[in-house]
């Protein structure tokens, strides 16, 4: 599963209570690591730095009280943004036509890196044409995968076009 983080379990909650979504989680670095958390709406509508904020006094919160991380570190929230990683398999069906990069930790007809459009998402699969050859992905064997910057995405974003899809 590529969303999975030690500390998953008591975050989640916490963002979806609040009705958004949990994209990823990362910590950065060693010696003042940050705790990067991710969300998105559930809805489609753009992420705001208020929206942002409040998820981030209520993880505060959460933190504060079960002290799970030994260190200081620094806690960051934000928005998936344009080339957003897809960290979940709903993730893939949401972006159908879009151009992705993914990883897969065995490989796949010999690669283990990809490019290309998603074509279907069929069970636990993920269909990519690339190169007008069909590579079947499955979800469990990518480790890592984010939407293409390309022309056309902008032109959907600056026209909200993206929104409206989700």
């Amino acid at each position: 599963m590529l969303l999975n983080h030690p500390l998953q379990n008591l975050l989640e909650p916490v963002v979806e209570g609040l009705g958004y979504e949990l994209v990823r989680i990362l910590t950065i670095g060693a010696k003042n690591p940050t705790l990067q958390v991710m969300i998105d709406t559930k809805n489609g509508t753009e992420i705001t730095v208020d929206d942002c904020a409040s998820v981030s006094r209520a993880l505060s919160d959460v933190l504060d009280e079960k002290d799970p991380i030994e260190n200081q570190y620094s806690l960051e929230v934000s928005s998936p943004g344009i080339d957003r990683p897809l960290t979940k398999l709903q993730h893939f069906q949401r972006f159908l036509g879009y151009e992705i990069k993914a990883e897969t930790l065995v490989p796949v007809e010999s690669r283990k890196r990809f490019k290309g459009i998603i074509s279907k998402v069929e069970n636990n699969d993920v269909f990519l044409n690339m190169d007008e050859h069909i590579y079947v992905l499955p979800f469990d064997n990518i480790v890592k995968a984010k939407i293409v910057v390309t022309d056309d995405l902008i032109k959907k974003y600056e026209n909200n076009q993206i929104v409206d899809e989700l």
